[in-house]
């Protein structure tokens, strides 16, 4: 049974944690993320969620205490943006290396200095490395969706990590869409519960966090990092399992009209659909061009990107961060490993654009492409970054 609501990005969120019986939320304001947990509180006094909420003075507290009732084998849940994600940087590693399954939702906001409260994507870029499962949303259909994925997935025994579902700060957070909600039985028996076999217990004391020497560091990290790469399996059968639950279909990777195109643009976010409508103009004037929508970054998909990349002829990838002091954005750099790695030869170019919530518009998608379709013959890789809508 289905219902469709008119939600913001946030709403859709928090609809979401209700239906799955969330038991911890530690809370700490920031915007764009804020009405996630605003209205998480409002289910919990109408008495419509059973959870505790936990107001806490920092970022930082917020994510110790998801870890400590996560520990406790709690179903927790937390979120944030911008500064906020960065405060939370020490205990995200410690959330990843415990194996502790906390969901997180950040509203993704770029970063200081200057202050700025408006979207791009240098917050998460920010934390790539710090062994979460990180997933994107492209509408605030996507946010739900992937919401209710999530537990399943950093549950599983095969995973047991922390899962970061981002979407763009206002573009999706605070903007309404239609969002087709599944019942709140059908969501519980989706992301049904798995007890974990170490938590802390008093009646039955083990230690978490305990350090660990040099003859076992190594291998520890090892297996969480093993996990990560080996969660792909997981979050395929997960998105199967959704896909015949729902009829929406979620993939690692969103192709749109890339079977046959000789010039590919890869993406993040929210920007796809202004990329779809670029990319129908282009086709209409005879252009063979087309998208594939990275939605979940870590682990990254190289293998599955490369063969979607196939016989286009150019590709270019589109960051929402900067990567100072890097020869390139922060997902280029991953696209450019991958072709390295599987051996892929094809001239890839690397976009800028969208920094500090600046608009991404169709016709600067259209430039992207131009760029591409002049490059086809082309080095391999560029050796500049394109700026686009960069005021000089």
């Amino acid at each position: 049974m289905t219902s469709r609501l008119g939600l913001s990005g946030n709403t859709a969120a928090a609809y979401a944690v209700r239906q799955l019986d969330v038991d911890v939320v530690p809370v700490y304001p920031i915007t764009p993320s804020t009405t996630i947990m605003e209205t998480l509180a409002q289910y919990a006094a109408d008495g419509r969620m059973d959870a505790e909420i936990i107001t806490v003075e920092s970022e930082h507290s917020a994510i110790s205490a998801a870890a400590a009732a996560s520990a406790a084998g709690a179903r927790t849940f937390t979120s944030t943006s911008s500064q906020g994600l960065l405060y939370m940087h020490e205990v995200l590693y410690v959330t990843s290396g415990l194996r502790l399954p906390v969901v997180m939702a950040v509203a993704n906001r770029a970063i200081s200095a200057p202050i700025n409260i408006w979207n791009d994507q240098s917050d998460v870029f920010a934390e790539r490395d710090t062994g979460w499962i990180q997933i994107h949303a492209e509408s605030v259909q996507d946010v739900y969706d992937r919401m209710v994925q999530a537990y399943r997935i950093a549950e599983d025994s095969r995973v047991r990590l922390p899962v970061m579902v981002n979407y763009d700060g206002f573009v999706l957070s605070h903007a309404h869409g239609p969002v087709t909600i599944v019942a709140d039985e059908e969501v519980a028996h989706f992301a049904r519960r798995v007890a974990s076999p170490f938590r802390l217990d008093p009646d039955s004391p083990i230690s978490l966090g305990a350090i660990v020497w040099p003859d076992h560091y190594f291998e520890v990290k090892y297996q969480a990092a093993r996990a990560l790469e080996d969660s792909r399996r997981v979050i395929d059968e997960v998105q199967n399992d959704f896909r015949g639950m729902t009829g929406r279909k979620y993939e690692l990777l969103r192709p749109y009209m890339a079977e046959d195109a000789d010039f590919l643009l890869l993406a993040i976010g929210s920007v796809c659909g202004t990329i779809k409508t670029a990319a129908r103009k282009m086709r209409s004037e005879g252009l063979k061009v087309g998208l594939i929508g990275l939605d979940v970054y870590r682990p990254f998909p190289g293998k599955e990107l490369m063969r979607l990349i196939g016989g286009a002829k150019a590709v270019g990838v589109l960051d929402k961060a900067f990567l100072p002091g890097s020869m390139a954005g922060p997902a280029y750099t991953d696209v450019t490993s991958a072709l390295c790695r599987y051996g892929v030869n094809v001239p890839v170019h690397d976009f800028v654009a969208g920094i500090g919530g600046r608009d991404i518009k169709v016709e600067d998608v259209q430039t992207m492409y131009r760029v591409l379709e002049k490059a086809k013959d082309n080095a391999r890789f560029d050796r500049e970054i394109h700026y686009v809508g960069l005021r000089r």
